[in-house]
């Protein structure tokens, strides 16, 4: 529940970031660069409270190793996520860079942990439910690093463009 209200408050934001779109006359970036950054940013909100619900609807209360280390890793761009735009409001577009390249980095990691993650269940779990239960959330929660590092190209598309 807390998830599902975090995500609609992400959508509100965006809604909210439209609007001032259609409104400006002059933006500091292209209007196409920033709604496509709101979007993409939406989209780990969306990512997030999909997953969350996922736990819930499969009754699933501990996390195992695998879940715990994409969150870390998704916790991490995130937080990589927040420096740069940081630096993007604040206008130093080209200390974005090491960020985006951060973000991509945690995003390959996660698609080794996905790897990892799916051959240990498919070599330990004998139950195929929970095999079917365990598996929607590791790639959720991979596709969730694959919309940070969406995020992490329309930053550095942004600095192409701008720096």
């Amino acid at each position: 529940e807390k998830m599902k209200e975090i995500e609609t408050k992400g959508d509100t934001f965006v809604h909210e970031v439209i609007k001032q779109l259609n409104d400006a006359f002059i933006t500091p970036i292209e209007r196409e660069d920033i709604l496509h950054l709101a979007n993409s940013m939406d989209d780990v909100l969306d990512g997030l409270e999909a997953t969350a619900a996922l736990f819930e609807m499969y009754s699933i209360t501990q996390a195992d190793d695998f879940m715990l280390q994409f969150v870390s890793a998704i916790k991490s761009s995130v937080h990589e996520i927040d420096k740069a735009i940081e630096l993007l409001a604040s206008k130093k577009l080209p200390q974005m860079r090491e960020h985006a390249i951060k973000i991509k980095d945690y995003e390959s990691k996660c698609d080794n942990i996905l790897r990892q993650s799916i051959k240990h269940l498919f070599a330990v779990e004998k139950d195929p439910i929970r095999i079917i239960q365990f598996k929607e959330i590791y790639e959720n929660l991979e596709e969730i690093a694959d919309s940070c590092q969406s995020v992490a190209n329309t930053l550095e598309a942004i600095i192409m463009k701008n720096a």
